[in-house]
């Protein structure tokens, strides 16, 4: 039989092959750490065996799937500690997860912080004991009545819901056996690193009418130092956490009289409106003009996007004169109307509509998050009509912009492309013409992506921008996402060249995405020491004493004019505790003023970058900031010698 690999290379068999044992043909360092595999791009364990021609590529903990396999595992370890140390709990399910793994659990005294403790050195032995993990399985019957002998009723009622005549597998390491489809490593001893990190309430099957389980999360890797690593930026990410952060700098608040909808306090509003200038000022240059819709349109409006069929659970929907309205979860159908109120001619296109849009969304009480997860955001979208033949250079406008965006505030970031899904709407020629129009764009722009088969809209193929912060951190922000159905639903028009009506191709796009999620990534990225240009306040004048508030008022009058962003400090406060209290504001310049400031007609510079920086003339500090302030630059803080 003939393996192809991914990189395209052929080996030959005589005889079929566990996946393993492929494995260390190609290398006995692969096979050490290869967690499972992608055959024929199904993901199966490595203890498959190949009976036939396939397409093979083995996974390691790197990969997305291969960690996925690594964790899996560990969740098994936690359980059968679990089972080891507490024999009455019983078992509901335990997936791997994007950091990590958790397991539910049902015990009649709940969990505490201190068990993690006494579980992680039972799951040290078992992986010390490299026990083997046995993949078998049994008939829906067999599986009932095996987990009714165990006593273990949640399995039960698993094994209950599925299907006739499924196919049902077991993975056993040592004597605890788990309900699992896999796949998993060959061994335990793999798993050389792992911590639980948190307990949390979780009701089976996430219906708050069931049972409340105690859910343990944890995170495993296979080095010791790759532990340490992320242990450390979890430690950073408290830190940084932008709802701590957002309250202690007075950005933005959260109440119980509107869950999930943030109150943004004047110095969050400063820097919000500082993002929005910048984003208006970006659109114009690159073309766009500004349009607003309303925030409340008809349901009709809906059920012609298709919103109201499949977004409906989170909408939020109220009766005007006996009529169904809808609060806008999109900004989508209100530009498809602004399009459609005038005729088009080819002349007009591109035409790129811009729309800082308000939209509310009912999201679950559970996942609300700051302003990472929230019920009403602005949404920074933008959508382009164009004629086929300005799918390439449109595409590579966006991104363009999206890459000044974040190259401005210091994120690196990787690209996704993703195609077309099963269930898509549209010709195979629309979905050739647009996924190749996507293509062709990031080849031209020299720019790497990954191709995520399958994964895009139903409407469209997409291409998804992945950046990351300043501590390794990623986040999807910005997205470019090419729709042929939506102008056809809404019969959108052009009079093409040859005085015919065409249908118009458009681009969905956004480069913060929300701008409340992107403050709340900008202030966890930068722990809340916010650039100068974007800072809510850039300068603190600091009196000495109340002798030199007159002189302070004046420094800060000719700081207004300047159109810096400046407060005093008037309290009859030592100076020390001024300067602290402002550096815990993160403010980036402090102006020290007293007598002999105030009698050579200097300021004492102070700043967030490089701490006691002299005497300056105000003339020439005003400059120096107005320069960093339009030039929007990072200022980097000065490491000593």
């Amino acid at each position: 039989m003939k393996i192809t690999l991914k990189d395209g290379s052929v080996m030959e068999f005589a005889q079929n092959m566990a996946i393993i044992e492929i494995a260390k043909e190609i290398s006995e360092g692969l096979a050490r750490v290869a967690t499972c595999a992608k055959l024929n791009g199904e993901i199966v364990d490595l203890r498959t065996v190949v009976d036939t021609d396939a397409e093979l590529e083995i996974l390691t903990f790197d990969s997305e799937d291969g960690k996925g396999a690594f964790n899996h595992t560990a969740s098994h370890i936690m359980a059968q500690a679990v089972k080891r140390l507490y024999p009455e709990t019983k078992l509901a399910i335990g997936p791997s997860i994007a950091n990590g793994f958790y397991y539910d659990l049902d015990r009649e005294t709940p969990f505490v912080t201190e068990d993690l403790e006494k579980i992680e050195a039972e799951m040290k032995k078992i992986v010390k004991e490299g026990l083997s993990l046995e993949r078998f399985t049994k008939s829906r019957e067999e599986a009932i009545a095996y987990f009714k002998e165990k006593d273990e009723p949640y399995k039960v009622e698993l094994v209950e819901d599925l299907p006739d005549g499924e196919e049902i597998s077991f993975y056993s390491q040592g004597e605890f056996t788990d309900l699992c489809a896999g796949p998993h490593l060959m061994s335990t001893k793999a798993v050389k690193a792992f911590k639980l990190t948190s307990l949390a309430g979780a009701y089976w099957r996430g219906d708050e009418k069931n049972k409340m389980l105690t859910r343990i999360y944890g995170v495993a890797y296979p080095k010791k130092a790759e532990l340490d690593e992320y242990l450390h930026m979890m430690e950073e990410a408290k830190k940084r956490d932008h709802r701590k952060l957002g309250r202690e700098l007075g950005l933005f608040m959260m109440c119980d009289e509107g869950p999930g909808f943030p109150f943004f306090l004047p110095k969050g509003m400063v820097l919000k409106n500082t993002l929005l200038d910048y984003w208006r000022e970006l659109h114009k240059k690159n073309g766009y003009v500004e349009i607003n819709t309303p925030i409340i349109l008809s349901r009709h409006l809906w059920e012609n996007s298709g919103h109201w069929d499949h977004y409906k659970d989170n909408m939020y929907t109220t009766l005007i004169d006996e009529e169904d309205f809808a609060v806008k979860p999109m900004n989508c159908p209100g530009g498809m109307l602004v399009y459609k109120s005038e005729p088009h001619s080819y002349k007009d296109l591109p035409l790129r509509a811009g729309e800082l849009g308000l939209v509310h969304r009912h999201e679950k009480s559970g996942a609300l998050h700051g302003l990472f997860r929230v019920r009403c955001f602005t949404q920074d979208d933008a959508h382009i009509f164009m004629t086929p033949d300005q799918i390439r250079d449109e595409i590579k406008g966006v991104a363009r912009l999206i890459d000044e965006v974040y190259s401005l505030f210091g994120f690196k970031y990787h690209v996704e492309l993703s195609t077309r899904p099963e269930n898509s709407m549209g010709s195979d020629e629309d979905w050739e013409l647009a996924t190749n129009g996507l293509k062709g764009a990031l080849d031209d722009l020299g720019l790497d992506y990954v191709v995520n088969e399958g994964d895009g809209a139903f409407y469209g193929p997409k291409i998804d921008f992945h950046l990351e912060d300043s501590i390794g951190r990623t986040w999807q922000c910005g997205t470019i996402q090419l729709d042929m159905q939506m102008p056809q639903r809404f019969e959108l028009e052009y009079t093409g060249a040859d005085g015919e009506k065409h249908r118009p191709i458009m681009i969905h796009r956004v480069a913060f995405g929300s701008i409340e999620r992107f403050i709340g990534i900008l202030i966890e990225h930068f722990a809340g020491a916010f650039p100068t240009w974007l800072a809510p306040v850039q300068v603190k004048v600091l009196p000495i004493s109340d002798k030199y508030m007159e002189y302070g008022q004046k420094v800060l009058v000719d700081l207004d004019a300047a159109g810096i962003r400046a407060e005093i400090d008037t309290r009859a406060e030592k100076i020390g505790y001024k300067i602290r209290e402002a550096q815990m504001n993160k403010i980036p310049y402090m102006l020290v003023v007293g007598a002999k400031e105030e009698e050579t007609g200097v300021v004492s510079v102070r700043s967030r970058f490089a701490g006691d920086e002299g005497p300056k003339s105000l003339a020439d500090f005003i400059s120096a900031v107005k320069e960093e302030i339009d030039s929007k630059c990072i200022r980097q803080v000065e490491k000593e010698d």
